[in-house]
């Protein structure tokens, strides 16, 4: 067993290495024979040259500010660390690497931008390369690219591309934020004559954006920016600039954007070369991105590929994802391919969109379109789009000349960021992996540089569907440093007033624009408050507390904001009840736009028809309720934070909040019975997992609960905002078969009537694809996948110790049922890989944990009894009693 720390990494992101600012946070993993650590010390070099060694008396080994003198650009580092224990010293760990980029004081290239020609409109503009030449005489030891961009761009160096990301710079609100990449072209080069050419495209900086498709509000100028430095072996330097000497033409691509898709034209002549124009634009100043790129994680193959008619065939590649396909087979020269992308095939084979499709406020359809096209040069290439992304399971590939497609000629390349996965869980039960199985990729579909609603129709960050799947994605996979990259675009977009923006990045522009129609709809209960949830669920997770103070200032505006429209906005129905608002009222947050619990289940006529009300209906309904319930977690959590941040007035006062808006709750919603206003399924779940209910009544109120989901037939009835929730409410709290009722019902709304109608990812509407077979919204929407956080949590039974930071602590305690005779899986936490695997003999029920070292376990057998235990391996047997729910 190894002796010494490893997993050493800091907290920045990276293509072929890690890129740093000037101070980049340490952290590493203890060895797993220690039970405890004392002190340590760090040893480093930058650019060859030792560090004096920083030796600390702490027991820190997560977030360790960097010891040295900050960084300067393209500096080098290799270090590494010991720890001592009770043991005395580890052995040195493995020393890592990693490099500062560019930093922005530094940049001396100009922002250049191509000559475009008449204006096609966004989402028809083409992409344009921009190049330059320069020579190489001395032989090259080592080159950097340094390159960003307002657009998505690809970099290549004598025709051979640098670096493996996608999409790059990624997501960003561009007004404030801007993200460069470093890459190692060191073996691109040659001696003599040497290219430097860019692709740019519109990407997410002007080309359409939202459902309705409509264009974003970034910027109308592309332009790119960039630095090729290279260091001779002699110790000399020389640096390509982006500048005036470049020059521009429109590319092969004559359309590209990251929704509609990407038009290619092989065979089209070269244009004519222009200077390019430079510093036309306005951008931020250039930083480094803590998250890891987007890249293609994998391909695949299509599991069938049929004929539809004459030239036209539909591949199935067996799995909904996001990315795109390339196509060997391009045909005779001439010869054009279009390919259309979906989610659905009807029976006849055929690919079908129109559940996606989107109708304006002002009136009038858009349709939902995911296209590419090629026109063949007849010499073999293989087209490849990268200036664009799709939503798919399906692909109809179409030749206009009537020609077959090699099937083996099409590969369908699974695009994402390329997060770290951390968590594990497979059992007994084919159908919970299965679920498990399609949670995970709705996630991996949504994960684009951005955690998006869809990957098809919408592709934007709505707040509200990571607020519900952040703890779940936390157990997945490492994502703590992509969501705080995109943490710093709810920041950017955030209103003037202290609104969170519906989305973000926000390429709508909503804080510019107060009296447009998505600014009434901002500031929701459940939506605007993942500026507080998620960076408290990635603290507790990860244990990092900047994530907190940089965010710490955009919550208070936040709930600042909230308060003050609960004491200047009513409801109509309160008003109408009493001219004047009793005191408790100035707590009740209810007269201004909720989104409230978004796609509960809707009730149907006997012929199944949806007995959904008006739209108007909906939007006029009362939903103090919920509104008044995520003001108090969010001032109770504030206050929390307040504690942790070391601001003692400020967790004074809004835990002093956090009381009177409780006590206005449940004046307003709870009768002395348990039971509340809105009496629904979704109400409870809120209730009784934020605490608004006094203990005395959480019984009562759990079993009301339990007679809605009876009488539903064992149906749930919650949407987006409470569904995460229902199970664990209902195993915490006694009905862990009820909770089992839910997930194993097959009928809708269920998760595995999803399965059964042959969901490959989670669905936006639980009937996404209905009893006839027809599909509805969107069918990769990972929301309603957040149960899967139940399958580790309560099924495996692995989860943090309330109060714990950083998983310093855990729980095992397993729900069981009947159905369910074994599970496993594991954990890759701050500490350490922590796992869990139990099975049912018989009478006999064994457990296996593995506790990391730094972190305690304490676990709950099948007879009541418990047990704390320290790092190491365990294994042990106890009698399977109590295992049958009582209430069956």
């Amino acid at each position: 067993m190894s002796h010494r720390p490893d997993r050493l990494r800091i907290d920045s992101g990276g293509d072929q290495f890690t890129v740093s600012g000037r101070s980049p946070r340490l952290s590493w993993r203890l060895p797993p024979t220690f039970t405890g650590c004392t002190a340590y010390e760090l040893e480093a070099l930058v650019d060859d040259i030792p560090l004096a060694p920083v030796l600390r008396t702490s027991a820190e080994h997560l977030f360790v500010p960097w010891p040295w003198a900050p960084l300067g650009s393209c500096q080098r580092v290799t270090w590494r660390v010991r720890v001592r224990g009770d043991q005395g010293y580890s052995d040195w760990s493995e020393p890592t690497s990693f490099e500062a980029g560019l930093l922005n004081e530094d940049w001396t290239a100009r922002w250049i931008s191509p000559v475009e020609g008449a204006d096609e409109g966004y989402g028809m503009r083409p992409a344009y390369s921009l190049s330059a030449r320069f020579e190489l005489t001395g032989q090259v030891r080592s080159a950097r690219l340094y390159a960003t961009a307002l657009g998505v761009y690809e970099a290549f160096v004598n025709g051979r591309r640098a670096g493996s990301a996608e999409l790059t710079p990624g997501s960003t609100s561009y007004d404030h934020t801007l993200y460069a990449q470093a890459m190692d072209v060191t073996q691109s080069l040659q001696r003599g004559g040497n290219e430097l050419e860019v692709l740019l495209s519109d990407g997410w900086y002007r080309g359409k954006t939202g459902g309705f498709r409509l264009p974003s509000g970034w910027g109308t100028t592309t332009a790119v920016r960039l630095e090729l430095h290279l260091w001779h072996h002699d110790g000399s330097r020389k640096i390509v600039r982006s500048d005036d000497k470049w020059t521009s033409s429109r590319s092969r691509i004559t359309r590209a954007d990251l929704m509609d898709g990407q038009v290619v034209d092989l065979g089209s002549p070269p244009d004519v070369r222009r200077p390019v124009l430079v510093d036309r634009v306005v951008a931020p100043g250039i930083d480094w991105s803590p998250a890891p790129p987007v890249r293609k994680i994998e391909t695949r193959l299509p599991v069938a590929m049929r004929q539809i008619d004459t030239g036209s065939w539909v591949a199935d590649f067996g799995q909904n994802a996001s990315g795109w396909i390339s196509l060997a087979d391009l045909g005779p020269a001439g010869a054009r391919t279009v390919i259309d992308y979906g989610e659905f095939a009807r029976p006849d084979g055929d690919l079908t969109t129109s559940h996606l499709d989107s109708v304006l406020p002002e009136g009038g359809p858009v349709r939902f379109r995911q296209r590419d096209e090629i026109v063949s040069a007849g010499d073999g290439e293989v087209f490849e789009p990268r200036h664009t992304v799709h939503g798919f399971q399906y692909a109809r590939l179409r030749r206009d000349d009537g020609g077959a497609i090699d099937p083996a000629s099409v590969t369908m390349h699974v695009v994402h960021s390329d997060l770290a996965r951390t968590g594990t869980f497979i059992c007994s039960s084919a159908d919970l992996n299965r679920l498990q199985d399609i949670a995970v990729w709705s996630f991996r579909g949504n994960a684009v540089d951005v955690p998006t609603d869809c990957p098809t129709r919408e592709r934007i960050g709505w707040t509200g569907d990571y607020q519900v799947f952040a703890p779940a994605a936390a157990r997945l996979y490492d994502v703590l440093g992509f969501s705080r990259k995109w943490l710093r675009s709810v920041r950017d977009d955030q209103l003037p007033d202290g609104r969170i923006a519906n989305f973000s990045p926000d390429g709508r522009r909503t804080k510019l624009n107060l009296e447009d129609r998505l600014a009434r709809t901002t500031g929701s209960a459940g939506w605007g408050d993942a500026i507080v949830a998620v960076p408290m669920e990635l603290y507790e997770a990860y244990g990092d507390r900047e994530v907190l103070a940089e965010n710490w200032d955009a919550m208070v505006r936040w709930v600042e904001w909230c308060l003050e429209a609960a004491r200047t906005h009513r409801h109509p129905s309160r008003i109408e009840r009493s001219a004047e608002p009793p005191p408790h009222e100035q707590f009740i947050w209810d007269g201004t736009y909720h989104w409230g619990e978004w796609a509960e289940p809707t009730p149907k006529a006997p012929d199944g028809t949806p007995l959904e009300p008006p739209q108007s209906d909906w939007q006029k309904a009362d939903k103090g309720e919920l509104g008044t319930a995520y003001l108090y977690r969010s001032s109770a959590t504030l206050a929390r934070i307040a504690e942790i941040l070391g601001r003692p007035a400020d967790a004074v006062r809004y835990a002093a909040i956090a009381d009177q808006v409780l006590d206005a709750w449940r004046v307003e919603f709870l009768d002395e019975s348990g039971q509340t206003a809105g009496d629904t399924q979704a109400g409870y779940v809120r209730a009784l997992s934020f605490g608004l209910i006094p203990g005395e009544l959480r019984q009562s109120a759990v079993r009301r609960l339990v007679e809605l989901i009876r009488a539903a037939g064992n149906h749930l009835g919650t949407g987006f905002l409470s569904t995460a929730q229902l199970l664990p409410v209902l195993a915490d709290h006694g009905y862990a078969d009820v909770a089992y009722d839910l997930l194993f019902q097959r009928t809708s709304p269920s998760w595995l009537a999803m399965l059964d109608r042959g969901a490959t990812t989670i669905w936006e509407d639980w009937d996404g694809v209905d009893v006839n077979g027809n599909p509805h919204d969107s069918l990769n929407h990972y929301s309603k996948g957040a149960v899967v956080h139940f399958l580790h949590t309560h099924v495996l039974g692995l989860r943090q110790a309330e109060g714990s930071v950083g998983w310093e602590s855990f729980v095992v305690a397993p729900a069981h049922h009947p159905e369910i005779t074994w599970a496993r899986g594991s954990y890759e936490s701050p500490r350490g890989r922590i796992e869990v695997a139990w099975q049912i003999e018989g009478e006999t029920f064994r457990l296996t944990v593995d506790v990391p070292p730094g972190s305690t376990a304490e676990v709950t057998f099948p007879n009541g009894e418990k047990a704390t235990l320290p790092p190491g391996h365990f294994t042990t047997t106890r009698p399977s009693v109590g295992l049958t729910p009582a209430r069956a």
